[in-house]
């Protein structure tokens, strides 16, 4: 089968090329990459919105229980910030490695390839 047909168009093959030039495999991958993506700032924006909101009730609690203006909230609210940023690095510490798997997988990267360096390109010896 012609990749040109008679009017000088590229064609392409349905079953293992789309019109963007992308594999089936390689589009799959790329939808991988992005739902880990996606989970991984799901899961970030879910946990930072916890927390906050736990420091600010517990603070108002406590600020109701011991007839304190806004003292406990502004202290439990301030200490989450640093909180919530070390459990942000860590989840996302934790998902590298299969996001990078991921990105890898989607920019059709064979890793065997990157360890070896290319081609093999033999050293000149020099005569003295």
């Amino acid at each position: 089968m012609s990749l040109i047909d008679p009017q000088n168009r590229l064609c392409y093959n349905s079953r293992t090329m789309s019109q963007d030039g992308i594999t089936p495999n390689k589009a799959h991958a790329l939808r991988a990459l992005q739902m880990a993506l996606l989970g991984v700032i799901g899961q970030v924006g879910c946990l930072t919105l916890v927390i906050i909101l736990v420091a600010l009730v517990a603070g108002l609690w406590l600020d109701n229980q011991f007839q304190t203006r806004s003292l406990f909230t502004l202290i439990l609210v301030i200490t989450s910030i640093p909180i919530t940023l070390y459990l942000m690095v860590r989840v996302v510490l934790s998902f590298a490695p299969r996001i990078q798997k991921l990105s890898e997988k989607a920019a059709g990267v064979d890793l065997q390839e990157e360890l070896q360096g290319g081609e093999h390109r033999p050293e000149e010896v020099k005569e003295n």
